[in-house]
C-alpha cells in the first residue's frame, strides 16, 4: 500500500454516513474554500477513536471558520457509526468503507504492530485534502490524543 504525498491526487470517493446518506469528497470540497480534513479511525467507540472524534468535534467551529472541512472514515458498518455519531453528538459527517477500498486508496489500511503481534487494519492517518483535490497535508500512524491540536498547528489555525 503506498502512501499519500503532498501534491499527489486525492482519490474521490462516494460513501454511506451515519445518517443513511451518501456522502463524497467532491460535495465537501465544494462547501470548504481551505480544504477538507478526511480522517481515518479504526473502530467507533473504542476509546482512542472515541477520542479523537471529540477532540474534532471539539474544534469543528475553528476548522470551519479557518475554511476547512471534516469526515471521519472507517471500515465500522452504518449502524455503529449511527450510534457512535449519537452517542458522541458528532456534528461531521463519519462514513463506513466495509470494503477497505477507500482505506487502500489513501494509504490507511495496512500492516500494523501492537505489542509484537503483527496484524492488517486501518493506520489512523489524516489528509487535509485542498479544494483542487490534491493532498495539502498527509500525515500517518497519528496518536489518537493530541493529534487534532498537533494538525490546527500545522494548518496554521493555532499559533506554534
Amino acid at each position: 500500500m503506498s502512501r499519500l504525498a503532498v501534491g499527489d491526487p486525492a482519490p474521490e470517493f462516494t460513501l454511506p454516513s451515519a445518517d443513511g446518506r451518501e456522502v463524497s469528497l467532491a460535495e465537501l470540497r465544494s462547501g470548504a474554500e481551505a480544504g477538507v480534513v478526511v480522517y481515518f479511525y479504526p473502530a467507533a467507540g473504542t476509546p482512542g477513536c472515541t477520542k479523537q472524534a471529540c477532540d474534532f468535534r471539539d474544534s469543528l467551529a475553528s476548522l470551519r471558520t479557518a475554511g476547512y472541512g471534516v469526515i471521519g472514515v472507517s471500515p465500522d458498518p452504518v449502524a455503529k457509526l449511527a450510534k457512535f455519531v449519537e452517542s458522541e453528538s458528532l456534528t461531521f459527517p463519519v462514513v463506513s468503507d466495509p470494503e477497505h477500498a477507500v482505506l487502500e486508496a489513501y494509504g490507511a489500511w495496512g500492516e500494523k504492530k501492537n505489542y509484537g503481534r503483527i496484524y492488517v487494519g486501518v493506520i489512523r492517518s489524516t489528509i487535509v485534502v485542498a479544494p483542487d483535490g490534491t493532498v495539502a497535508l498527509a500525515q500517518y500512524n497519528v496518536r489518537a490524543s493530541g493529534h487534532v491540536a498537533k494538525l490546527r498547528r500545522d494548518l496554521g489555525i493555532d499559533p506554534v
